[in-house]
């Protein structure tokens, strides 16, 4: 009874702690919805300049794209005409991180880890873009490419999903139709893609934090590059979204997990899973997947080493950030936020078995 009690003081502490900035998230969220034009992202993308990398590197670290919304949206840059290399960049950028796990990142680990983990999703998916291009399949004779889900992105708001992770609201013209219509994403079906994911990475975040002992990581794996090896292997064929990661990211470090170890499980984790690699496989050919997936865990690792340096060169811990933020009291805000949010992810679950869609998704 009492290591059942202490579970869930944990899950609870950990909600606490999360709901105000996945809020703040899924509100950020929406507004880009709501004023992001739905082409954006392929005007700018829909070519094979170089350039295209970098902006699909960029444009990929704020978009509020669950994972396997990011399938259909990466097929349509390709049919803009987007180079692999670019679109390879946005499928790893956008399920990496979000406005919605950056905020968790600062609840949850510290401002250290908030900046470097955005940029070192820019840098990985940069990385993984260039080597595509650099190294292109060359073409087998009497073989025709093939192109899934032939639409362009301008008509991908019109198409009813099967997961449910496309918006189906058309966006007004005016302010309020605009805010109204991203409010109604974010809060509706972001929260139907996300928030269960959310609440499992917290469940198994509290099972590390109850069950796994202090020092496990320095009595059994230590803090260097074995520890990012080996979060490598547990990251790659996880089906983790980045949001969801982030709970299970603190809870490891607070068992000794280096800095740079949890940086590894927060870009391979999200990143890759053996769903998307298999998609990857199939629509950019196997060579983009060798390179999507080595890339990913050679990038991590060579970031992960970085990022430990820089902790040390500082004199800083994850580790004593997140004591500290255990350590005050939760206000009025956090317990309205958890609730507010528990009700939200209820809510879009009682819907979801009211019109079963036969396939759940990950998330962003």
């Amino acid at each position: 009874m009492e290591i059942a009690l202490q579970y869930v003081t944990e899950v609870w502490e950990i909600l606490l702690e999360a709901a105000p900035y996945v809020l703040f998230g899924f509100f950020v969220a929406g507004l880009l919805k709501g004023f992001l034009p739905d082409d954006f992202v392929a005007r700018h993308l829909g070519s094979k300049t170089k350039g295209a990398v970098v902006k699909a590197s960029l444009f990929g670290i704020p978009l509020p794209l669950c994972s396997c919304g990011v399938i259909p949206a990466a097929a349509g840059l390709r049919q803009q005409g987007a180079s692999k290399g670019a679109t390879t960049s946005f499928m790893i950028s956008t399920p990496e991180t979000g406005v919605d796990s950056i905020a968790i990142t600062y609840a949850l680990l510290d401002p250290i880890m908030t900046i470097v983990r955005p940029f070192a999703a820019f840098i990985s998916a940069l990385t993984a873009g260039t080597l595509v291009d650099m190294f292109p399949e060359k073409p087998k004779p009497g073989k025709v490419e093939f192109t899934p889900l032939n639409f362009k992105p301008t008509t991908l708001e019109k198409e009813e999903c099967t997961s449910g992770c496309c918006s189906s609201h058309s966006v007004g013209n005016t302010f309020k139709e605009k805010f109204t219509s991203g409010m109604q994403f974010a809060f509706g079906e972001l929260v139907a893609d996300i928030g269960k994911w959310l609440l499992i990475g917290i469940l198994i975040a509290a099972v590390v934090s109850t069950f796994l002992p202090v020092t496990f990581f320095q009595d059994y794996v230590g803090d260097g590059l074995l520890s990012m090896i080996l979060m490598v292997f547990i990251g790659v064929p996880m089906y983790v979204c980045a949001t969801a990661s982030t709970p299970i990211a603190a809870a490891l470090a607070l068992k000794g997990l280096s800095p740079g170890g949890a940086l590894v499980f927060l870009l391979a984790g999200p990143a890759t899973n053996a769903a998307t690699i298999t998609v990857v496989a199939q629509t950019l050919g196997k060579r983009v997947a060798m390179i999507y997936v080595s890339s990913i865990a050679v990038t991590s690792v060579i970031l992960g080493l970085a990022v430990n340096w820089l902790y040390a060169k500082l004199g800083l811990s994850v580790f004593s950030w997140i004591n500290n933020v255990e350590a005050h009291e939760h206000g009025i805000i956090a317990y309205a936020s958890a609730i507010l949010l528990l009700f939200l992810v209820g809510r879009q679950f009682i819907k979801r078995r009211g019109h079963h869609h036969g396939e759940t998704c990950g998330c962003h």
